[in-house]
């Protein structure tokens, strides 16, 4: 793997799958949850919101993009061929489509089953008298002092639409002409206003209705609902800010650099203007000139506008209407009150490694409690960690500031430009400087993706680090929502690396060789281009190959040239892929033996998995890196090899889970569309999801009481 690989051959556009056309078709498998009778009715609704958020994120993160190519007449085509203009056009079409089927699900199925089920969203028109007067009460007491209007005429100009915002567009009568005036829907308040006579009402919808309240001295001639979206500068606004700077840069510059790019995104350019489909012609085109926009950026609702919010639809105690509760347990060689003190769990760890699978193994109990107890250790010397994403009341940050306070050599990683969540990674970041800690923000023109921590321990045979390898964030909160693997392990030559890796981060120091952990953007594109081409030779020569990776997005075109020319070889290639995938599967002559799936259920698919056959002689990795252009060139990524054989064939169980889900698994076909799968007349329903949640249950060597307790974090 030390030779520079040999280029892949050629392949034509027509191979490939255009990129934004394939996240908009994870979308619509999204849909097809809102749209399934057999997913509980609340689940539905999530569904429904997650659909919203999705749409939300597509037009912030690519569709402000092609509008900028369209924009500055670039003509650089997609990887399937497209120009700029064909693939914006497409995606408006696909959208619409979506927006069109989502809002007769939400009107026709699941508002109907909603109040059938007690819990109905109700138009304020037809609330009764008792509850109409309640609600203006509620009005006038929480939302009226709030309010602020703002006209728009010679002496006042057309108001700052922030992004996201709700907003009600007000047509007051006048003697001479009509005027114009904006109101913002706080959203310090609950979208979704429950009513005496049970269910709730939409917020926008009570303000409209009481209008008269705030403008008592006015004739309100028509009220309707607007949206405004804005984009971000680019795929990656942040990434690459560092190369704004001459070398050497100003120290400490990127933070303020990045505060500057969070003031600037507040103002980005709209995107998307979102109405209520009453809203008159004259209203639109106005408001559209006022904004900037253009008439394709206009897209007229049938629904609530804003239904990313429907992932706060605050119905708590109907268990019957949700999935069935998963509480993740421990995983049994964590199990036990000798493993809640450090001994006993560092001491598990030194028997061998450890695999973790979450959210069906607790995240709690295993990751945190791993750095909990080495903030608490008076015997742990150093303790290093990635921040990437965290939760708001990280009590991982509060383990790490605990355990600066203490002394302890405290080294933190705070990637600023995570997307979305960059200024509570800044304030994570100060805040831990406060407390002693060391905090480097990230590595210059890279983003720092890895998932990695490091405690090192003086032990009665001398020094020894301990590592935690994962897939997945740091994240409290999403560790229970979000599919994800990790290793717990003090393998020495594996902590050397990762050591290294810490260092580089921290001391900007070049990258080295590593004996274990396959690193990016120095090594990890040769690694895997050398590991599908020795799969290729394998099978050329007869001898065994094959390979299964499980990831969350496929889209390095040079990697899928690569994984065509082993399939052109005989290479029996499965991938599991959740979202995009560029990868046309099952072409004649280029693709033959490769198939895509996807799996989506009530926990999002975020482990990512490699696995080669070679020869008979199996490698296994896992690690941070999906195979996307911007992981592997533009991103500080780690992939850790798994040796012990156990692990192994762990990681063989959970792919071979997947492989045979027949309920919630989708299979790409060759023209670009997925089908899911459904059990034969007379099988058994498999959906691996579930099995997953049945198999840590079935084994966690304790009754439900005994495993709640343990799953206590430690404070």
């Amino acid at each position: 793997m030390e030779d520079k690989p040999k280029a892949a051959a050629a392949i034509g556009p027509e191979a490939f799958i255009n990129r934004e056309l394939s996240w908009l078709s994870f979308a619509r498998r999204v849909l097809a949850f809102v749209a399934d009778p057999a997913t509980p009715l609340l689940e539905r609704v999530k569904f429904a919101g997650i659909m919203g958020m999705l749409h939300d994120e597509f037009f912030m993160k690519r569709i402000g993009g092609l509008k900028r190519q369209v924009k500055q007449g670039l003509a650089k085509r997609s990887l399937d061929g497209r120009t700029p203009r064909e693939e914006l056009d497409a995606c408006r079409a696909e959208i619409l489509a979506q927006m069109a089927e989502l809002a007769a699900l939400v009107n026709n199925e699941v508002r109907p089953a909603l109040a059938a089920a007690g819990l109905p969203i109700k138009d304020y028109a037809a609330l009764s008298k008792k509850d109409a007067a309640q609600a203006a009460a509620a009005f006038a007491r929480a939302i009226l002092p709030i309010l602020t209007p703002l006209a728009v005429d010679a002496e006042h100009p057309f108001p700052f639409i922030s992004n996201l915002s709700l907003n009600l567009a007000v047509k007051l009568a006048g003697r001479r002409s009509d005027r114009f005036v904006r109101l913002k829907v706080p959203s310090n308040r609950a979208r979704w206003m429950p009513v005496s006579g049970g269910g709730f009402v939409p917020l926008e919808q009570v303000i409209a209705a009481n209008l008269g309240q705030l403008l008592p001295e006015e004739r309100v001639a028509g009220v309707w609902f607007f949206r405004v979206t804005r984009g971000m500068e680019g795929e990656q606004p942040l990434a690459n800010a560092h190369e704004d700077f001459e070398v050497p840069a100003t120290p400490g510059s990127i933070i303020s650099h990045v505060t500057d790019e969070l003031k600037a995104r507040r103002f980005a350019g709209v995107v998307r203007l979102e109405v209520s489909s009453d809203m008159p012609k004259a209203l639109r085109g106005w408001l559209t000139e006022q904004l900037g926009a253009e008439a394709g950026d206009v897209y007229a609702s049938e629904h609530f506008l804003g239904l990313a919010e429907l992932l706060s639809f605050p119905v708590l105690d109907r268990a019957d209407l949700h999935d069935e509760p998963h509480v993740p347990v421990t995983h049994p060689r964590l199990a036990g009150a000798d493993k809640r003190e450090p001994e006993g769990f560092f001491g598990e760890v030194r028997r061998g490694d450890i695999l973790l699978h979450h959210p069906y193994q607790s995240f709690d109990t295993s990751v945190l409690r791993f750095l909990q107890l080495a903030a608490a250790d008076p015997n742990v010397l150093a303790i290093k960690l990635t921040i990437y994403r965290t939760s708001v009341d990280s009590p991982i940050v509060r383990a790490l500031a605990e355990a600066a306070r203490a002394g302890k050599q405290v080294a933190v990683v705070v990637e600023i430009t995570a997307r979305f969540d960059e200024a509570p990674n800044i304030a994570w970041g100060k805040l831990l400087e406060r407390e002693g800690a060391h905090v480097a923000y990230g590595v210059e023109k890279l983003k720092t993706h890895v998932k990695l921590a490091l405690v090192v321990r003086e032990e009665a045979d001398g020094i020894r680090s301990y590592v935690h390898v994962g897939t997945g964030n740091y994240h409290t909160g999403t560790a229970k929502l979000y599919e994800d693997l990790g290793i717990l392990s003090c393998e020495p030559m594996l902590a050397s690396d990762v050591a290294a890796v810490f260092n580089e981060l921290t001391g900007s120091t070049p990258p080295r060789a590593f004996s274990r952990l396959v690193v990016a953007p120095a090594f990890m594109r040769d690694t895997f281009t050398a590991l599908i081409r020795r799969e290729a030779e394998h099978a050329a020569a007869g001898r065994p190959s094959g390979i299964r990776a499980k990831m969350n997005q496929l889209q390095d075109p040079a990697l899928i040239r690569e994984l065509y020319a082993a399939s052109r070889a005989g290479v029996p290639i499965t991938l599991n892929i959740r979202g995009l995938c560029c990868l046309r599967p099952g072409v004649p002559g280029v693709s033959e033996t490769i198939c895509v799936l996807s799996v989506l259920g009530r926990f999002l698919e975020h482990a990512r998995i490699y696995t080669f056959v070679n020869g008979g002689k199996p490698e296994y990795f896992l690690g941070s890196a999906d195979w996307m252009k911007r992981n592997l060139d533009h991103r500080v990524e780690t992939v850790a090899p798994v040796a012990d054989p156990a692990l192994q064939r762990e990681l063989d169980a959970i792919l071979d889970l997947y492989d045979a889900d027949n309920a919630t698994a989708w299979d790409l076909r060759s023209d670009g569309t997925y089908v899911r799968r459904a059990p034969a007349p007379g099988e058994a329903r498999r959906s691996a999801q579930d099995m997953f949640v049945h198999l840590a249950h079935e084994g966690r060597g304790a009754d439900r009481d005994d495993q709640e307790a343990d799953e206590a974090p430690s404070t």
